[in-house]
Parts: C-alpha cells; structure tokens; sequence
C-alpha cells in the first residue's frame, strides 16, 4: 500500500494543514492500493505566500540561470523514468503502447523548453521602443489526471524559462506519478518557493489558487465545466489564463483516400491514450459513397482492438481511470443506441477475459448524425462514431459544427487538396495524413476548446507580458 502524507512547500516536504485523505485505486483491478493526504486552502495560501517570496530573485535570473536550472530538472526526471513507468500503469492503467512515452514525456518536454528558451528572444525593438518581455508573477498550474506527469513538468518548465514562480496543484488521483516528479524536482536544487506542489482537490486548492490576488497567472488543463468556472474566478483579478479543455475532434476521410492507409491512423487517433484525450479524433467523417467500404474497414479494425490488462503487450486500449469514468462510458453507448446510432462494433460491459477492472469495449457506432450526443458531448473513452457527408463543403462544416475546436485529423490521398480543407477547419492543430506532434509549434484549442497557447515560444510568452519602454 501506498501512503502519500506530505506535500512541498517552499523548498521542503512538509505534512499538509488537511487531513482529508483520498483512496488511490489500479483501475485494472478496481482495488485500492494506497491513500494521499490531501492539501486545504490553507496549504494552498502557504505555497502561493513561498511563491510570491521567491518571485523576485527568480525573475531577475539570467537565461543561463534558468537554462541551468531546467537541465537539472531535465537530469532529474529522466532518472526516475523507470519509477514513472511503474506509476503510469499501477495508477492510471496506461497499457505499453502509452505507457512508455508517459514516463519518457516529462523529461522530453523540459528538454523541449530548454531548447525554446535558448532560442527565445526577451528585448526587441518596435519603432523607437524596445519592448521587453516580462515575467508575471506567481504562477498556478492545475494538472489533469489523464497525463499528469507530463503535464507539471511541460507547465512548469515553461513557467520557470520565463521568470514565474508556481504554485502546482496535481489531481489527486495521480499521487503516484506527483509523488515521483515532486521528488525528481526536489533533487534539481531550485531555490526554495520557485515551485510548491499541493496536491488537493478543485473545490478547496483549486478554488483558492484560482481566486487569490497574488497569483497572476493560471494554467489549467482539464474539463471545459471546470476551465469556465476558473475563467470567472480570474476576472476577479484580472489573471491571465491559459485554458486547454475539452474537444470533439473530427477525422476527416477525403473520397480519394488509401483505406489502408486512413483506417488505421483513423483508429489511433481515436483511442489515443484509452480514448481518455482531449485531441481523440472521436467523430470520423467519411464520404457517403464510400460509406459502406469505410465502414466495414473501421468495423474490422475496432474489433481487433484489444482492451484489457495494460500489463499485456498486446493490450491497446486499458482502463478507465475509474469507476465514475467507466459509467459514463457505458451510459454514452447505452444513449448512442438509444438515439438510434447503429453499433459496428464493440457495446456495453466489460471486454471477454477481464472482470474485476474498469474495462470498456471499444465501440463503434455508423448513421450518426452530428446532432447526437455522442456526437457532441466529448465522452472521454474509447467510442467512435462514424458520420457521412455528401461532398466537401458539407464535410468541413460537419467537422466545424461543434462546440470545440482543439484539434483534427485530414486524410486524403491528394495532399495539396488534404491541406486546403484542412485550413477550413476551425481547430488550434490539424494534422494533414500524419499523427506527428511537432513540440515548436503552439498548442490549443478554439471556442470551448480553451484560450490561449501553450508549447515551443507561445509556451513561454503565455507566462510574461510585453513593456514598451521609451527614451
């Protein structure tokens, strides 16, 4: 059994104020295999107050300071890389196929933010003004469960090139992966108060973070419900924010497209990470008169697709992260059938060979219009729906008629024509017949999808503002 009781403060693992304590489950086995002691508000006040203390030495630190800093970060969390393998599948369930880039991922994105602040340029010159970039303040970063590791380290590494302090606030149900980074972090020496991690729930840390005037900056991945309640506790204050939420992406497949080549990125892209990704390319647009080719190919594909033990190489989709998450799955593709969606593959229930955990049948739906809710709501599990369209026009607007706008797939066999519709669609990121992630290039959604930035220089730069000085 795992028991988690401290959180870091100021340079020092200290017991928190809370005494709340929460149940750590392997969402394979649906059994408890530890418990965190959870953060207050009052942890929260302490960590913002080491943060605020530590802002001004931070921010006055030179770039080669802060490149020092984040090497030792980087060397710190690259050695725990074993260790973050065991938690990613002990407590999120991640099978192989995500497992290792889960653990490999938070070491590569500070080396991604190294490499940008090398190249970054803080004094330019507009006119007769030089415009210097400058740190906010305080920064508070709220991660989701779904990468968690990843997501202090990216969060937190562009926050610190910039000049920032932070106040992190990890989900509770990745105290594992928290754990390690935390003390991978603690090893790379950074002066105390330049970061505090307090693990705690939205509704007590969360909240006071998002609501405090000493914090001058908030970045938070997570559930669109959750990133507009944040946006209004900001406007209190006037603190910036940076929100990637939710999405509904869609798979655009163009009539000339190879079929051996579209199905299968098709399928990645919309069970990436157990379907539990804010990018799942959930919605799969094909052409009517190819409507029956695609859909026996998709049929074929989602049934090889094995869930179970994440432990199992040949396992591609595991878990849900937990009870709360399996039901909503399950209530998804009861509703599917019930707003007559017609079911290819997959259904209700648990996948043959597995009991006890929160495993989900990859599921398939066809005649689905883009009215539906399994059409519209992100589900967050591995349930596809497949949607044709009558020519292109009605397929970028099928793929535009949505509430988000985070990212999309387009896949044709003309790549110039690919790349055409792809700049109709409205989403932060379309990729065009690839699933490559390019760390350079600026991350984020549209519409409900969130508000601003994050990655290479737009990562950085969301942490500071430009002043325009004048002599």
């Amino acid at each position: 059994m795992h028991h988690i009781e401290q959180v870091y403060i100021n340079g020092e693992f200290v017991t928190p104020h809370g005494t709340e304590r929460f149940d750590l489950y392997n969402p394979a086995t649906a059994r408890v295999i530890g418990q965190v002691r959870l953060a207050d508000a009052v942890d929260g006040e302490r960590a913002i107050a080491a943060a605020s203390a530590a802002f001004s030495a931070w921010s006055q630190t030179t770039k080669q300071t802060r490149i020092a800093a984040l090497q030792r970060m980087h060397a710190a969390v690259a050695a725990r890389h074993d260790d973050l393998l065991a938690a990613v599948v002990e407590e999120y369930g991640a099978p192989a196929s995500r497992s290792a880039w889960m653990a490999s991922y938070p070491a590569e994105v500070i080396a991604q933010a190294i490499e940008a602040l090398e190249a970054f340029e803080f004094t330019t010159v507009a006119g007769a003004a030089t415009v210097e970039m400058t740190p906010l303040g305080v920064a508070g970063l709220i991660t989701p469960w779904n990468s968690d590791a990843g997501f202090i380290c990216g969060k937190l590494a562009a926050a610190l090139a910039a000049g920032c302090t932070a106040v992190i606030k990890p989900s509770e149900m990745s105290a594992l992966q928290t754990q390690i980074v935390t003390e991978a972090l603690h090893a790379a020496d950074l002066p105390p108060g330049v970061f505090n991690i307090v693990t705690g729930r939205g509704d007590t840390v969360g909240e006071t973070i998002s609501r405090h005037p000493h914090v001058a900056k908030i970045s938070f991945t997570g559930s669109t419900r959750t990133g507009k309640a944040i946006l209004r506790n900001a406007a209190e204050n006037f603190t910036r924010v940076t929100l990637e939420l939710g999405g509904k992406s869609p798979t655009l497949i163009l009539e000339d497209a190879d079929i051996r080549q579209a199905v299968p990125l098709a399928i990645q892209a919309g069970l990436m990470n157990s379907g539990q990704a804010c990018v799942a390319g959930t919605r799969i647009l094909v052409p009517q008169s190819r409507k029956a080719e695609f859909e026996q190919a998709l049929a074929q594909a989602v049934a090889a697709v094995v869930s179970g033990d994440p432990r199992d190489a040949k396992t591609v989709v595991g878990p849900m992260v937990s009870e709360r998450q399996w039901q909503r799955v399950q209530g998804y593709i009861q509703k599917g059938l019930a707003e007559g969606a017609r079911m290819l593959a997959g259904g209700v229930g648990r996948p043959e060979g597995t009991r006890d955990g929160w495993f989900v049948r990859p599921t398939l739906f066809t005649d689905v219009h883009n009215q539906m809710a399994i059409a519209r709501e992100e589900i967050f599990g591995p349930v596809l729906c497949v949607i044709a369209y009558r020519d292109e026009a009605e397929a970028i607007a099928i793929a535009n008629d949505t509430d988000y706008g985070l990212s999309a797939l387009v896949l044709g066999g003309d790549s110039g024509r690919a790349r055409r519709v792809a700049q109709q669609i409205h989403a932060g990121r379309v990729l065009v017949n690839t699933l490559t992630h390019e760390p350079k290039a600026p991350f984020g959604g549209f519409k409900h999808s969130g508000v601003g930035r994050e990655m290479g220089a737009w990562g950085i730069s969301a942490f500071m503002e430009p002043k325009s000085i004048l002599s």
